[in-house]
C-alpha cells in the first residue's frame, strides 16, 4: 500500500486502568477498537479538526471517523490492535477495504451535499501494556489508485 509522506508519530503513556478494563472485558476486540477511535479522534481534534460523523454507515459499509480540517473532508480509517498481534495495521487496509471506504464516502458526499475535496487518512493505534503508539498517515491513499 502506498502511504503518503505526511506521518505524525505519537507515543503516549496511558493510565493503567483503561487497559486493565479492556483485558478483563469479554468483548475485547470491540472495546480496543472503540478506545483506538477515541484516541484517534482526540488526536485529530487537538490538531484543529472537527468531527462531522463517527461510525457512519451505508449498508454494510462503515466509515470510522469523518472530520473537517477546514480545507478537506477527511475520511479516517482507524485500525487498533493489541501487541503482539503479528498484523500490520496499515496492511489491514487492503484494496478491498479501500474500495469499500470510497464507496461509502461517495454515499456520504451525495447524501450530505459535500462541497469539499475528500481525502482518505489512516490512523493506527497499537496498545502494548499500559502504553500505546498512534501513527497518523494523511492522504494515505487516493481513490484513483485502487
Amino acid at each position: 500500500m502506498a502511504v503518503g509522506k505526511k506521518a505524525a508519530i505519537i507515543f503516549i503513556i496511558v493510565a493503567g486502568g483503561d487497559m486493565a478494563d479492556v483485558q478483563m472485558c469479554g468483548q475485547r476486540r470491540l472495546q480496543v477498537g472503540r478506545m483506538g477511535e477515541d484516541l484517534a479522534l482526540r488526536f485529530l481534534e487537538e490538531r484543529g479538526m472537527r468531527l462531522v460523523a463517527r461510525n457512519w454507515r451505508s449498508g454494510h459499509k462503515e466509515l470510522d471517523l469523518i472530520v473537517d480540517d477546514g480545507r478537506f473532508l477527511r475520511i479516517v480509517e482507524v485500525k487498533s490492535l493489541v501487541y503482539p498481534n503479528g498484523t500490520d495495521p496499515f496492511g489491514a487496509v487492503d484494496t478491498k477495504k479501500r474500495r469499500r471506504m470510497v464507496a461509502a464516502a461517495n454515499h456520504f458526499v451525495l447524501h450530505h451535499d459535500v462541497r469539499q475535496e475528500v481525502v482518505f487518512d489512516i490512523v493506527s493505534v497499537v496498545f502494548n501494556g499500559d502504553h500505546y503508539k498512534l501513527e497518523y498517515f494523511e492522504e494515505a491513499f487516493s481513490p484513483c489508485c485502487i
